[in-house]
This record gives structure tokens, C-alpha cells and sequence, in this order.
């Protein structure tokens, strides 16, 4: 098992994506982290933490629970319920790899009004099975299919691993 990002390095990564989200959501008139289960939600709220370090905008938090390990048989429930009207949702997972985690996670938003939907991964391998290309990436990572990437963002020490 390898480190590829470490504590600060990741720190570094999630600053950089709030600023990010903050230039391209200036304008809006609420902003919604909707963070899938597990590191995903952990994700969400460090860049929530950390955007409202540097803004003034409305910021709402949402966790989109679902079985990572089976989504296709999965329940997917909002941890709580929120008006979407009108807003701009960032979904957040911490890796993204064939795209099939996030297509599912998004389906409870797609009846919603929202003002638009954007995606916002850690680490992108971009192994795209599904049409799907985060707006928001910390790291791309080429990687082989058998290769396993471990994100933890829990503690004080952060760090991604692949194994």
C-alpha cells in the first residue's frame, strides 16, 4: 500500500476546491453539499467548513445514504429533507470511479428544481463506464481496475492510499 496524498496535501486540495465552488456559485441563492455515505459525507463537510471560512453564502448540508457496495439494489434516502428550489446542489463523493455510485446518488435530486447539479470528487480515476466528470477534482489518479484507492478523512491525520 502506497501513500499518494497525505494530511496536508489534502488540506491544500479541499482549500482549493472551495474556492472553486465559491467563484462558480457567487451568484447564487443557496448552495447545498449533498455528500454520499461515508468519506463522501465527510468530504462534504470539510469543503462546507471550509467555503464558509472565505463566503458569506448559504450553505446547507444533506448526506445521501445508499449501499456503496450494492447501489443498484440499494435504498437511497436524504438524511433529511430540504427545499432544493431554486438552489445549487454540490453532490460529493470521495473517489470516483466508474461513475455508477453517483449516477444512482443523484436520483433523488432529478424531480427537484434545482438551479443546477455539479459534482465534486477528492480523487478522480476516471474509469468513466457511466457519462459522468466531476466539476470540482482534488487529484487525478490513473489507475488499473484491480488497483483499490483508500481514502480516510476521519481523525486528524487525512490521507488516500492505494492498494
Amino acid at each position: 500500500m502506497s501513500e499518494v496524498l497525505h494530511h496536508e496535501q489534502i488540506q491544500k486540495k479541499i482549500t482549493r476546491m472551495a474556492f472553486e465552488i465559491y467563484e462558480r456559485n457567487l451568484y447564487s441563492s443557496g448552495l447545498i453539499f449533498a455528500g454520499i455515505s461515508g468519506m463522501g459525507q465527510q468530504l462534504s463537510r470539510l469543503l462546507s467548513q471550509e467555503l464558509r471560512k472565505i463566503s458569506d453564502l448559504k450553505i446547507e448540508e444533506i448526506e445521501v445514504k445508499l449501499d456503496k457496495s450494492n447501489v443498484a439494489n440499494s435504498d437511497i434516502e436524504l438524511s433529511q429533507e430540504l427545499d432544493l428550489k431554486g438552489k445549487n446542489l454540490i453532490l460529493v463523493d470521495d473517489v470516483l470511479n466508474t461513475g455508477k455510485t453517483i449516477v444512482y446518488a443523484m436520483k433523488p435530486f432529478l424531480e427537484e428544481e434545482l438551479s443546477k447539479m455539479e459534482l465534486a470528487v477528492l480523487v478522480n480515476r476516471a474509469h468513466g463506464l457511466f457519462p459522468v466528470r466531476p466539476d470540482y477534482t482534488g487529484y487525478e489518479l490513473s489507475t488499473t481496475l484491480n488497483e483499490h484507492i483508500k481514502v480516510d478523512l476521519s481523525g486528524d491525520r487525512y490521507s488516500v492510499h492505494l492498494h
